[in-house]
């Protein structure tokens, strides 16, 4: 198996409009990934999290998440779900996406084969690299 990855992704005011689903099918359909787990929650106004049902997110008459209907790996419990909520704004959604990384599966196994072990894993928020980025622009040398 390649390295397995969350995402939760939030929706203000409840407004997802589907331009980012086809280009996850793209992925799921180039094999870079596998879903393992779509499911998709909405915080109310009290505080309480609810799971929403897959449906025609852009209004136009097509079942937009039917290609993802069943991704459920169980990977997912309750507690999962209620942890996404409490990152959630009152009267936002938001999706949690688990997917295993296909692309890296042969690395990964290849490195198991030698022996290797990770030792640590983690992510660089793409905010904390678009900063980093713009203070390493701003203190470099203008070029001549």
């Amino acid at each position: 198996m390649g390295p397995i990855d969350y995402v939760v992704v939030e929706f203000p005011g409840n407004r997802m409009t589907g331009e980012g689903f086809p280009l996850l099918v793209d992925l799921v359909d180039r094999g870079l990934i596998r879903i393992l787990d779509l499911l998709f929650v909405r915080k109310e106004g009290d505080g309480s999290v609810v799971g929403l049902e897959i449906a025609d997110l852009t209004g136009d008459g097509v079942l937009d998440l039917a290609v993802f209907e069943g991704a459920s790996s169980g990977l997912l419990g309750q507690d999962d779900i209620e942890e996404a909520g409490n990152a959630l704004g009152a009267g936002n959604s938001a999706a949690i996406l688990v997917y295993e990384n296909l692309w890296a599966a042969p690395f990964a196994t290849a490195l198991r084969r030698g022996g290797a072990q990770l030792v640590a894993s983690g992510r660089i928020p793409v905010p904390a690299v678009l900063a980093a980025l713009d203070e390493t622009d701003d203190v470099r040398p203008p070029r001549t």
